[in-house]
Order: C-alpha cells, then sequence, then structure tokens
C-alpha cells in the first residue's frame, strides 16, 4: 500500500477536508493524543498516482495557507489494515450513546449502564464523523443532552454537513423523528444513507449546499433542533440561512476557539441565546437556543 502524507496543525485539519478536491483520492486524518500535529494521508493501491495525489494535496494546502513536507512512503497491506483498526476502539459518548466500530460490533455486549446506551456502529474509514473528533463528540453529547431534556421527543432533526450521518443517527436511535441530514460531497451522502441503514434507523440524506437561494430539501422549512457541524466561518456566512431552519434549538460545531465569539454574536444578532458551550482542545460548540417570538 503506498500513502502520500503531511503532518499539519489541528487546526489546519477540516479546513484542508473542505478545500481537497482530490477526485478518486480520499484524504484521512489522525492525531495521536500524544502528537502535536494531525497526519493528513492519502492511500493508494497503485503506487503510480502517488505524484498526482501530491500535487493535489499542495494545491489544498497552498489555499488552507499551511506549509508542510509531503511524504510518499510504503506500508505492507496487512500492516495498513492493522493500523487503521487500531485507533478506533468502542467509544462511550454522553450518558446514552457509544459508539461501535464495526469490527467490534458482533462481541459489544453493552457495559451495564442505566439507561442501556444506544449502540451506533460505524466504519471509521468512510466520511467524516466517527464521533473521535472533537467536533463530533461535543454534538453527540448536546445531542443527547437535549434527548434527556424530555421536551423535544419525537421532534425533527436536521444535520447540516452530515458528513458519515452519525449526528442523525445518534438523533434518530434518541427518538427524535423526522430526521434528516444534507452534505456539499455526493459521496457522503451515499456513506451517511448506508450507515443509517446499517444502524437500523430512518434518516434521509440529500446533496444540497447552502448559499444558493434554494429552500431545504424534504419539505419541512423548520426543524425543532439543527447540528450545524461545519467551519466556523461558514456558520457566520450562511447566518442568514440556516437561522430561519430552527425551530428551537441549534448546535454549531467546527468552531476554532478563538473564531467561537465571532459565531456566537452572528446568531445572538439573529435572535439567539446561548444555553451552554463546550471547549475540547482548539474547538468550541455552542448549544443555542431561539428566543422568544423568533
Amino acid at each position: 500500500m503506498t500513502f502520500v502524507s503531511c503532518s499539519i496543525p489541528e487546526q489546519f485539519v477540516n479546513p484542508l477536508f473542505e478545500v481537497f478536491d482530490g477526485g478518486d483520492f480520499v484524504l484521512s486524518s489522525y492525531r495521536d493524543v500524544e502528537e502535536p500535529l494531525a497526519r493528513m494521508r492519502i492511500y493508494l493501491e497503485d503506487p503510480s498516482g502517488a505524484a498526482e495525489a501530491t500535487r493535489l494535496l499542495k494545491d489544498a494546502m497552498a489555499v488552507v495557507g499551511v506549509d508542510a513536507p509531503v511524504e510518499t512512503g510504503e506500508i505492507p497491506d496487512e500492516d495498513w489494515k492493522l493500523s487503521y483498526r487500531r485507533h478506533f476502539k468502542t467509544d462511550p459518548i454522553g450518558r446514552r450513546l457509544v459508539v461501535v466500530p464495526e469490527w467490534e460490533a458482533a462481541d459489544w455486549k453493552g457495559d451495564g449502564s442505566v439507561p442501556p446506551r444506544e449502540t451506533i456502529v460505524m466504519d471509521p474509514g468512510l466520511a467524516f464523523g466517527t464521533g473521535r473528533h472533537e467536533t463530533t463528540r461535543a454534538c453527540l453529547q448536546y445531542i443527547d443532552a437535549i434527548a434527556c431534556e424530555g421536551r423535544f421527543g419525537g421532534a425533527s432533526f436536521l444535520d447540516m454537513g452530515c458528513g458519515s450521518g452519525i449526528l442523525s443517527i445518534a438523533a434518530a436511535k434518541l427518538g427524535f423523528g423526522p430526521v434528516r441530514g444534507f452534505d456539499v460531497d455526493p459521496e457522503a451522502v451515499a456513506v451517511a444513507t448506508e450507515n443509517a441503514a446499517k444502524n437500523g434507523v430512518r434518516a434521509d440524506f440529500d446533496h444540497f449546499a447552502l448559499g444558493r437561494g434554494r429552500a431545504l430539501p424534504g419539505g419541512l422549512a423548520r426543524y425543532d433542533v439543527v447540528a450545524a457541524n461545519i467551519l466556523g466561518p461558514l456558520l457566520v456566512r450562511f447566518a442568514d440561512e440556516i437561522a430561519p431552519c430552527v425551530g428551537g434549538r441549534l448546535i454549531v460545531s467546527g468552531i476554532l476557539n478563538e473564531l467561537y465569539p465571532e459565531v456566537l454574536a452572528a446568531y445572538e444578532a439573529r435572535g439567539f441565546h446561548e444555553l451552554d458551550h463546550t471547549t475540547i482542545g482548539e474547538w468550541t460548540t455552542g448549544l443555542l437556543s431561539k428566543s422568544a417570538g423568533q
């Protein structure tokens, strides 16, 4: 197995995913908690594509403004498969959720928690969103917390930038419905649809992008709970589109810590107030509520 790799600061990981246009090349990331940099890699079965993959990765890095050496290397196929799985283990999140890698699902018997945790089975090799990234984890915690309030049982849920579909799957398992998500990446839509079916939940996903003046897919103009795990600058840029979609709670995530005050101000100006926020590493996630009469 051939790989093309670079190591970059964590704050550039999400922007790099956003701008990387690799066609058939799939970009992945991993950061060990003991290491300061995140490792970005493209794995290639055909080594002849390494030069093109290197060029595309360098182009994306230039767009986001990060400079780092790009290296090419080889690892045995079996080592790649084992290392791929070694970094992802069964992971309890919040009071009622646990993310279980697909290869551990058959042996998962629960952890004895009360109430029992809802199991989300994922293949972390798919689209962005496994529960391990700080932004995804914080969103899952807030979805769980909202469900525990009780007042949002059976409430509609919208997942903006659904990635792997993990937030939608969690919402469906915790009793939200209808559940809908969208993503600008059609591959993410396909992966999210597959993951929802794998988890036995009803969640619908669409290929859709904000900023084009179109109505939301699915027929609903407003959702009781909206999770927008996209980048901070996009949350500000599209605030006029996002705000009217929210009927009750809004989770804003994908925000570097220093940008959170700007994001919060943008939504306060549109009738929201902060209920809570959580910071994990370099990322802040906010739980907002639409003010009465808005």
